[in-house]
C-alpha cells in the first residue's frame, strides 16, 4: 500500500496538468511553473512545512511535466505516423 500512496500524488497532478494544457487558457510556457505551485503546495499540505517537503513537491512537479510532455509527444507521433 506505500507505494499506492507515494504514486497517487504524481498521477493526480500530471492529470491536473495535462486538463490545464488541452484548456488553452493558460499558455504553455506557465505549465512548469503551475507544476511546482501546486507540487510545493500539496507536499506542504501532505507532510507539513519542512525542507524535505519541499523536495518532495519539485519531484512531484517535474514527473508531472515530464509525462505530460511524454503524453503530447506520443500522440503527436501518432498524427505524423497516420498522415503518412
Amino acid at each position: 500500500m506505500d507505494i499506492l500512496s507515494q504514486f497517487t500524488p504524481y498521477v493526480g497532478l500530471a492529470v491536473v496538468l495535462y486538463a490545464i494544457r488541452q484548456t488553452e487558457r493558460v499558455s504553455n510556457r506557465f505549465i512548469p511553473t503551475i507544476a511546482i505551485i501546486l507540487g510545493i503546495a500539496f507536499s506542504f499540505w501532505e507532510n507539513g512545512f519542512s525542507p524535505d517537503s519541499a523536495v518532495t513537491g519539485l519531484k512531484y512537479a517535474l514527473l508531472g511535466i515530464g509525462t505530460v510532455a511524454g503524453i503530447k509527444y506520443f500522440i503527436e507521433k501518432r498524427e505524423d505516423q497516420s498522415k503518412k
